[in-house]
């Protein structure tokens, strides 16, 4: 098929555009036109820079922050993950986690502000040129232009989640202003919220896997509003002093009823057979027509893959080449429950005999242990064995192995067996149904539905097989809530951002030290001991639930003022 050079043109400017993500500063004016005439003149065009914006969502692919450039680098903050390195670059995470101090306005340590603002700028491109320039039909304009907001809507959750409050950009008339203010942590999240009500209402219930879709409009809809409500329930201005940050408790309310009823559309497309609890947890992470999977990100080798594999299979799958960044804490472990639903305790002697004997399901697939099945292979991760066994945390720079006598398991593939060569392709769910369950029943607990939160809760522990809860104040709905989401959401990027939005990561996440287990072998027995994976106690002040905007970005915009406190 000959493709005419007018055509080629259109392609090339839609694809440069679209895949632009160099860092801008987002008070700057921008000098090229916002979108060339041409790119509107075919539909195809179009489709091709809508797609090309849905590349931010790679951003944080597997737990990915960008900037620390490892996969489940927040996870590794919180106290589920063990980063295995104390050099520099793959051991940066447990400087930022064991100093709070490396948190600055020059050095924020978690920064997404530029990356940021400059998809922001390129989707109001986008939208002015919808609305100006587009041959469109009306009922296209308006599928793009949902398509268009969920993503905006999206990277300003991950702003919201840092800084708290942020500029809010509508359009491209205020990139003119050389002064653009931050607006006030509520008007942020009202603004992820309009645009993701009006996602919501535009979207088709399908598109092609990695667009949106009223479901993932939705479920990122009841994700946002929960962390308002979350917000407002536990920061009472505890810990800034900026008026713009922080929202009125008199708010949480509408919030967490936002978030229900965001929840609800979810169900209603699951009453219709498009999303359902998967009854194989492992099945999730590697069938990608799995139905808990609203919004995915997917590869296709060999030209789109990525090297979760490379990062995290225990050294033996790859001798001299496997990284292992990092592994499960103890504390993680200890948290799945047994078959039967009852907590697991060393206290047992019949646990502590057969420690990973008669666990979970979510256990098995989450976790590599010693005697794990594996590749064909016996996992063994006792100080015994000189390539999977333990080491201890510090005692090299870069161990590349088990620094807490565990591996993670879960999102890895267990069928690759060249990915050393080949990399990976198991697909990144960004949106899946089971948060959106636990986010239904934590805002029914915080609206005083508890029996409303104990049947939500108790829908996802059925599919994982597990016994019936009953929880009937608040207290003990939010101690459920948040053992569901250890254990069903570890290494999805949730703990630390949840510690921070309930306010608990002060007491959790400072001055204490996360454990390991040191596994000796004699024959068909092993002892286990418990022993301290980290070098000093982490450390968490309540200053680092609002970052500093960096200096830079103060510095170019009159109108920017940094947030209290930094």
């Amino acid at each position: 098929m000959k493709i005419s050079t007018k055509k080629i043109k259109q392609i090339s400017i839609a694809l440069l555009l679209a895949s632009s993500l160099t860092s801008c500063d987002i008070e700057v004016i921008p000098q090229n036109s916002y979108v060339e005439e041409s790119v509107w003149e075919d539909p195809a065009t179009v489709e091709l820079y809508i797609n090309g914006m849905y590349a931010e969502f790679k951003n944080f692919q597997f737990g990915v922050f960008p900037g620390l450039g490892y996969d489940n680098a927040t996870d590794a903050l919180t106290d589920i993950m063990k980063f295995t390195s104390n050099t520099l670059g793959n051991g940066t995470v447990n400087t930022l986690a064991s100093n709070a101090n490396q948190f600055s306005p020059a050095s924020v340590g978690l920064n997404y502000w530029s990356t940021g603002y400059n998809r922001i700028r390129r989707v109001n491109e986008f939208l002015k040129g919808l609305k100006t320039k587009s041959k469109l039909t009306a009922d296209e304009q308006v599928r793009y232009e949902a398509e268009a907001r969920f993503i905006r809507a999206y990277v300003y959750s991950w702003l919201a989640r840092i800084h708290g409050s942020v500029v809010i950009f509508k359009d491209l008339d205020q990139y003119a202003l050389k002064d653009n203010e931050r607006a006030s942590e509520t008007e942020v999240y009202d603004f992820m919220i309009e645009d993701l009500s009006f996602a919501a209402a535009n979207l088709p219930k399908t598109q092609p896997s990695g667009r949106a879709n009223k479901g993932a409009a939705n479920a990122l809809l009841a994700r946002v509003a929960v962390y308002a409500g979350s917000i407002a329930t536990n920061d009472r201005k505890l810990y800034n002093t900026d008026p713009k940050t922080g929202i009125d408790q008199n708010l949480a309310k509408g919030y967490y009823e936002a978030a229900l009823r965001a929840t609800q559309e979810v169900d209603k497309l699951a009453a219709e057979g498009i999303y359902d609890l998967d009854p194989e947890f492992a099945h999730i992470f590697s069938d990608k027509n799995t139905k808990e999977a609203i919004f995915r990100v997917d590869f296709v080798a060999p030209a789109i893959t990525h090297q979760y594999d490379l990062g995290y299979v225990p050294p033996s799958d790859a001798p001299g080449n496997a990284l292992v960044y990092g592994v499960p804490t103890a504390e993680l472990v200890d948290a799945f429950q047994m078959a039967d639903g009852t907590p697991f305790s060393w206290s047992n002697p019949t646990h502590a005999a057969q420690p990973y004997e008669n666990r979970e399901d979510r256990f098995y697939a989450t976790i590599l242990y010693n005697g794990a099945a594996w590749k064909g292979r016996t996992i063994r991760t006792s100080i015994e064995d000189p390539v999977d066994g333990f080491a201890a945390f510090g005692s090299t720079g870069d161990p590349k192995r088990t620094v807490t006598g565990y591996y993670a398991k879960k999102l890895l593939d267990e069928s690759n067996t060249t990915f050393v060569m080949n990399r990976s392709t198991q697909s990144w769910i960004e949106l899946r149904y089971a948060e959106t369950v636990l986010i239904a029943a934590e805002a029914k607990a915080q609206l005083g539905d508890f029996p409303g939160a104990t049947a939500a809760i108790n829908k996802l522990r059925a599919k994982r097989g597990l016994n019936n809860v009953n929880v009937t104040n608040l207290t003990t709905a939010m101690r459920a809530v948040e053992h569901e989401r250890i254990v069903e959401l570890a290494f999805e990027g949730h703990r630390f951002w949840d510690l921070r939005r309930w306010r608990k990561a002060h007491i959790q996440l400072n001055n204490v030290q996360f454990s390991g287990h040191r596994i000796s072998s004699s024959g068909n027995t092993a002892s286990f001991e418990v022993v301290s994976a980290d070098a000093v106690n982490r450390s968490f002040t309540g200053k680092l639930y609002y970052l500093p905007i960096p200096e830079g970005e103060v510095q170019v915009n009159t109108g920017l003022t940094q947030i209290q406190g930094w």
